[in-house]
């Protein structure tokens, strides 16, 4: 996404010059959300963008990949050998992390590109008694496809809650009951001692029929190939750009999941693995390439997740510390169908999740961009619109 757009945008502002968009992928550049749904159930054939490249006059050399950067002579070291360049955009994403030990073993899948969904279809077609390592978004979208399918499933997680890394306990708690209802099992406070064939070991001895085991325990910033390059890397492995996506080295920049920034919203450095990230970012790198140098990079983070039947929409940033993520105001109850809840940090609405409210998603996104204050009180009464709660 996050390369085929800053291609997009450089044609749509006017850029001239010749645009190369290298992947390691052999297959035509595509969308990501549907690998855990649509394509991973059958449902379609193909997420491929509905690009024409050639119209757009970019070069596409796919199947190729990038191995190391060397600035002083500005060229990328491929397979096929150096490849120059006058401006570098690195959109290499991110690539997940792998269970230790379990690398080698057979049934074992992650979950991130085309072939995984695909080697994934028929181990659902199969209805596969299906371990999910990790109960993050990933995890629950896996799972839901598996129970779409008829499979049994078994999500481990070693926290004590479902997305233990991403929310608070309070807010995450609701949702480790859509897991039964779904049908299927969630075992949290539960570490992975092993994977054997067939199997999962727990640490305490447990073991688990496995006709699969697909993990998804996070992922990391894809930029070892950076390694001696020069670029400035933070300690999450992702490429440090300032406000404007500009790299430490010249005419260099990143975008989307490989590349983190500063936000003067929230007062520190951001790093955003998701859809949105990837759209957004390449305007702001395109603006720079062609010298619109007055464009700053500071968006509301936003993500959508579809799991268990719900509708589940993000926007904002906490911190990573649930002392320091500011006041939890509900609208609703979260046993029901439908409910939402808002951070105010200071009065100021910060951030908010939604589960089937997309009004409240839409209007406090654009609150979040405003800096606006809320009154608590009218903030947790469901019946009244977050744009009435600002004082």
């Amino acid at each position: 996404m996050a390369g085929v757009q800053t291609a997009v945008a450089l044609r749509e502002k006017g850029c001239r010059g010749p645009v190369t968009l290298i992947g390691a992928e052999s297959h035509p550049p595509y969308d990501r959300p549907p690998l855990s749904k649509a394509l991973l159930l059958g449902k379609a054939d193909s997420s491929a963008f509905d690009i024409d490249f050639g119209a757009f006059s970019v070069e596409l050399r796919l199947g190729l990949e990038v191995t190391g950067l060397r600035a002083s002579a500005r060229e990328i070291d491929t397979a096929a050998g150096p490849v120059p360049y006058d401006v570098l955009v690195v959109a290499t994403g991110a690539e997940p992390i792998r269970l230790p030990g379990a690398e080698d073993v057979p049934g074992v899948h992650l979950l991130r590109t085309l072939d995984d969904a695909e080697r994934l279809r028929p181990v659902l077609a199969r209805q596969h008694e299906i371990v999910v390592v990790g109960a993050g978004w990933i995890g629950a979208e896996f799972a839901t496809a598996a129970r779409e399918a008829g499979c049994a499933v078994t999500v481990v997680e070693a926290g004590d809650r479902p997305l233990a890394g991403a929310l608070p306990a309070e807010v995450a708690a609701p949702m480790a009951g859509w897991y039964a209802e779904s049908g299927a099992e969630l075992l949290t406070n539960a570490r992975v001692a092993r994977v054997e064939p067939g199997a999962v070991v727990l640490d305490d001895g447990r073991r688990l029929n496995a006709g699969a085991v697909v993990v998804g325990i996070g992922a990391r910033p894809a930029t070892g190939w950076l390694s001696g390059s020069g670029i400035a890397l933070g300690p999450d492995g992702s490429v440090t750009a300032d406000e404007r996506l500009r790299a430490s080295l010249p005419d260099v920049y990143a975008v989307g999941d490989c590349a983190s920034f500063p936000s003067a919203r929230y007062g520190e450095r951001l790093l955003v693995h998701h859809w949105d990230n990837a759209l957004q970012g390449p305007r702001t790198v395109a603006a720079q390439i062609v010298g619109e140098s007055e464009q700053v990079y500071d968006p509301v983070p936003y993500f959508w997740s579809e799991q268990f039947g719900r509708f589940v929409q993000y926007a904002g940033h906490t911190g990573a510390r649930e002392d320091t993520a500011g006041t939890l105001v509900w609208r609703g109850d979260p046993a029901e169908a439908a409910w939402s809840v808002v951070w105010l940090r200071d009065g100021v609405l910060v951030a908010l999740l939604a589960v089937g409210r997309p009004r409240d998603l839409a209007q406090g996104r654009k609150l979040i961009e405003a800096g606006a204050r809320l009154d608590p009180e009218r903030a947790a009464d469901a019946s009244v619109p977050l744009r009435k709660a600002v004082l």
